[in-house]
């Protein structure tokens, strides 16, 4: 009874749906405890508990993500919600248009040809290195440029968020070594390599430095659209 009970509940999105909401809030927690330790990162620590329960309990990705791409698909407003700040600060923003735009064309460029580069460095086939071209972009887009470019979106996904966790553990000990006070320029480059979550890691340092985050991560999702054609 027990048993049958447990298979009918792991086929059941909401109970994945529920499950991540649940991790997601004690991951919060957890970070809570040492606001500053960019290693305690709730998305990361979500990651970790979300992969062992899937791994321990015997669970396909597939039937987990049933319920999970819910959650999935907010990521798109939540991106686009973006905006609200960039129009609160919209006086700022212009006031640094010039270095954004210059820093922004330098790091799409270097993000895109640096993996396409060490990619075929190592001998990756086409379809790897297309999966691995856009990782400093935004989920969404890039595994949509992942996808028109017969690469792997579900490869793409992994490395993207490999790529954010690894930005937001170590962007802000790297800004302060180089005694970078300027937090729209820390939030900008936090934004332009690792989009999402380094957004998210630079809202929690400093408001200025989540908003210019945001800014990079919009702009370089457009920006590495363009570009990654021309290196693949």
């Amino acid at each position: 009874m027990n048993s049958g009970l447990w298979v009918y509940l792991t086929t059941s999105p909401l109970l994945w749906l529920a499950g991540t909401l649940v991790v997601w809030l004690a991951a919060t927690r957890i970070a809570q405890l040492s606001p500053g330790n960019a290693l305690l990162n709730p998305i990361m620590l979500s990651i970790a508990a979300i992969s062992v329960i899937l791994l321990v309990a015997g669970i396909e990705y597939s039937a987990y993500f049933a319920g999970a791409q819910f959650i999935h698909f907010l990521l798109g407003p939540a991106t686009v919600a973006l905006g609200i700040p960039l129009y609160e600060k919209l006086a700022l923003v212009k006031s640094n248009l010039v270095p954004m735009l210059c820093a922004l064309v330098v790091g799409s460029v270097a993000a895109v040809g640096s993996t396409v580069f060490f990619a075929n460095l190592f001998g990756f086939s086409p379809s790897v290195v297309a999966s691995l071209a856009p990782k400093s972009t935004t989920a969404a887009v890039a595994m949509a440029i992942s996808s028109g470019l017969a690469g792997d979106p579900a490869l793409t996904a992994a490395v993207v968020v490999l790529t954010g966790i690894c930005g937001a553990i170590v962007v802000t000990p790297m800004m302060n070594a180089m005694r970078i006070k300027d937090y729209s320029a820390r939030g900008f480059a936090a934004g332009l390599a690792s989009h999402g979550i380094g957004t998210a890691r630079a809202y929690a340092v400093d408001p200025v430095a989540g908003l210019f985050s945001g800014i990079a991560m919009g702009l370089n999702a457009v920006l590495t659209s363009l570009i990654v054609h021309l290196f693949l």
